[in-house]
């Protein structure tokens, strides 16, 4: 099948008129990458916190009320946009950097934040500008020049765990003036450039604090005070407490904050983030609960287990150079097979609860354009005999040493059992010999991408609530999973994707991507689709308004008392 693109329709985007993103989903999660769950996910661990309630943070800003603490195992990678493309990271940026375009607290539908307008100019320039008179927390003036500095410092440093590969299509930025930003891309008509200025590539830094070819340390960050988003950062304690403060000189739609000082507190274990919001010395529990916590805290009075829509996706990935087989079709078969035995509803019913539910492919369900073709292509149900016909026909020989690794501590505690129950299917076969090991999150990032995992886990939540950002960080040129995977027919298709402004035929090749991917190349395997989940006292209320479409967690919307 060929398609076209359409060269006459480009989307625009203004303070006065919202216009939805292309393929935009009625879900939410809080981040990365589209819908969520608040159970597990690439966000991250973090560092130690016990019980007991957290000291109140000082602090000015235009909002009021108690100080509420929000409890997480989600790890704080980097401060520094340039460095992190992980959800704990990003939900600090989130409450603290600004963005050029953004998704306003119950909606996703994208909108100018600290932008005027933004729109395009011609089919290859994106223009964006700025709102009168803005500054960072510093003092320092937020001109076009931020702007420029922030995009092309990350395409700069291009470090391995940062988010360079969602500017792939960035070509120049130029600065006529001081409030207008042009952004000239490679391919025309891009459907998702604008949505990518609200993603972890689209943070605004002081270029007067950071510098451009290297990442800033954390607590060089902070005191430098470089953030003009809704919340600065009054005390920083990495992975064990960071206290937010209402900045009084934001200007973007995420709103006046309700509550002028949130602390964030961080548990190494979910054991003791649910014992804390049980015994309501935490305000809010945001990931990551396991299923029976969420289960239990459900029955205790003056708590409220909030949820909001999926998006999040576990899957395994393959590295192409270092997976078991001798060949690139060995190799292959060996992924069909692993596709034709992995039991996802046994995973879903006996790990998760039912929290988590089976994803038959690379785009989860609440998506537009997501189909279900691994499901049609390897069944929903495991099948020997198919798994063996792939392995015999390559000539490989049984059973396959697959040596599989999984992270215990990033994507929720549950992830143990998750991935014993992976190997005890496919050992069950007969056709593998699984060694499953696990590595903590600190080393698992660095080793992931420097090929010491033949098979891993991985878990994603989305940039923005598009399919495309199921597609093109992951089988693009450059991308972020680093396995060696790339694939000319595959890159052209997303090419066109992006460049397609017919909905109905983007959908299409959104389709077909899809099933390419599923039928020929396999070079990731998704299990599990979740929501996003938020348990909260009874005295908090604006949990619901943050649980969106755009799988952005924000304090702007939380209060208490």
């Amino acid at each position: 099948m060929t398609l076209s693109p359409d060269d006459g329709r480009m989307q625009r985007y203004s303070a006065a008129s919202k216009t939805a993103a292309p393929g935009t989903a009625g879900r939410k999660h809080g981040k990365k990458f589209a819908a969520v769950a608040a159970l597990s996910v690439l966000a991250l661990t973090a560092a130690a916190c016990g019980s007991g309630r957290t000291d109140e943070a000082g602090g000015s800003g235009e909002g009021s009320g108690d100080t509420i603490t929000v409890g997480t195992t989600d790890q704080v990678t980097s401060l520094d946009p340039a460095g992190s493309y992980d959800n704990g990271s990003f939900m600090v940026m989130n409450q603290t950097y600004p963005f050029l375009m953004n998704f306003a607290p119950g909606s996703s539908e994208l909108e100018p934040d600290v932008a005027e307008s933004c729109d395009f100019a011609e089919p290859t320039v994106y223009t964006c500008t700025l709102k009168d008179d803005l500054t960072f927390a510093n003092g320092n003036p937020l001109t076009s020049e931020s702007v420029k500095f922030s995009f092309d410092r990350i395409v700069a440093i291009n470090d391995p765990n940062g988010p360079a590969s969602l500017l792939t299509n960035l070509d120049s930025i130029a600065t006529p003036d001081e409030k207008t930003v042009e952004f000239t891309l490679k391919a025309a008509n891009d459907q998702t450039f604008p949505q990518i200025l609200a993603t972890p590539a689209g943070p605004i830094v002081d270029q007067t604090v950071f510098p451009a070819d290297s990442i800033l340390d954390d607590d060089a960050i902070v005191a430098g005070t470089p953030f003009a988003g809704p919340y600065s950062i009054a005390s920083y304690a990495k992975n064990s407490l960071v206290s937010f403060t209402a900045n009084g000189d934001y200007k973007g739609i995420l709103g006046t904050p309700k509550t002028s000082s949130i602390n964030a507190k961080y548990y190494t274990s979910s054991d003791n983030l649910k014992l804390d919001v049980q015994n309501k010395a935490i305000d809010v529990a945001w990931r990551s609960l396991t299923p029976t916590d969420v289960e239990s805290l459900g029955s205790v009075d003056g708590l409220t287990v909030h949820e909001g829509p999926g998006g999040e996706s576990r899957y395994m990935v393959f590295n192409m150079n270092t997976m078991p087989g001798d060949t690139p079709d060995q190799k292959l078969a060996v992924r069909k097979a692993i596709a034709a035995s992995v039991d996802r509803q046994a995973l879903s019913d006996g790990v998760y609860k039912g929290t988590y539910t089976p994803l038959y492919s690379v785009v989860p369900t609440g998506l537009a354009g997501a189909n279900t073709a691994y499901g049609d292509v390897y069944g929903t149900t495991p099948n020997r005999d198919e798994a063996a016909g792939f392995l015999s026909a390559a000539g490989v020989a049984t059973p396959v040493q697959l040596n599989l690794q999984y992270n215990p501590d990033h994507y929720g505690s549950s992830s143990s059992e998750e991935y014993a129950a992976i190997k005890s299917q496919l050992d069950a076969t007969g056709l593998f010999n699984v060694n499953l090991q696990s590595t903590e999150w600190s080393t698992y990032t660095k080793e992931r991408v420097a090929d010491a995992y033949p098979v891993y886990q991985l878990g994603w939540f989305p940039d923005y609530p598009d399919a495309d950002n199921y597609l093109t960080p992951f089988f693009g040129p450059d991308n972020f999973l680093q396995s060696h995977f790339e694939s000319p027919a595959i890159t052209s298709l997303l090419d066109l994707e992006r460049t397609t402004a017919d909905e109905n035929a983007r959908m299409q090749i959104i389709g077909q991507i899809q099933t390419e991917l599923a039928t020929n190349y396999l070079p990731t395997l998704p299990l599990l689709e979740g929501k996003q989940i938020a348990v909260a006292t009874d005295e908090v209320s604006g949990v619901d308004e943050t649980l969106d479409a755009s799988f952005k967690f924000r304090f702007v919307t939380l209060a208490k008392g």
